[in-house]
């Protein structure tokens, strides 16, 4: 068998079994992508039932708890399922979305999604002066002025806090929710 015969050949007995191996991958990676996305959105929902909001963080005693998320229309959409005719303290859970260069307010709690920290830097000095709690999931998202930031460590979703930033916000944070933290820090910034 001469070269391109040789290589046609392979080609052949190849093709298909790496055509499979590319679309079990492609839908490997996705389920990780989604799997992370709820696991964060079912944090983000429990954060708020460990989160304490001075009265001023809503418009009148009947109003919702809105989570805004910026930068991710999927955890927006995962947020709304998990939510959906769920409530904490009596008040109803609404989700807003938000774009680039969207104004960031009424929310109580701001997900900011992706891990550009220069992005979630931007879209956190645009939060209203209003109690907030800042969920970022960038590197550096603390010292961007996150009060939660998200990580993965040994394959699972963490967080570390700021009480710094939560103390600038006038938010309080259980000591329950501390105690599963990744990392708290206080004093550092």
């Amino acid at each position: 068998m001469n070269a391109p015969r040789i290589l046609w050949f392979l080609l052949r007995r190849l093709l298909p079994g790496a055509a499979l191996l590319a679309a079990c991958l492609a839908q490997a990676q996705p389920s990780a992508v989604a799997l992370e996305r709820s696991v964060k959105a079912a944090f983000i929902y429990k954060f708020l039932g460990y989160t304490e909001f001075p009265a001023n963080a809503f418009s009148d005693p009947a109003a919702p708890i809105v989570i805004g998320v910026a930068g991710s229309d999927d955890m927006a959409a995962e947020l709304g399922r998990i939510v959906a005719g769920r409530s904490i303290n009596s008040r109803p859970i609404a989700v807003r979305q938000f774009r680039d260069g969207d104004s960031v307010a009424a929310v109580q709690l701001l997900f900011v999604a992706g891990a550009d920290c220069a992005r979630a830097a931007r879209t956190l000095r645009q939060a209203p002066a209003v109690p907030v709690l800042l969920v970022t999931e960038c590197g550096t998202g603390l010292q961007a002025g996150s009060i939660i930031n998200f990580k993965i460590v040994e394959e699972r979703v963490r967080f570390d806090v700021s009480l710094d930033a939560a103390d600038r916000n006038n938010i309080k944070l259980s000591s329950r929710l501390l105690t599963v933290a990744n990392h708290v820090s206080k004093g550092a910034q």
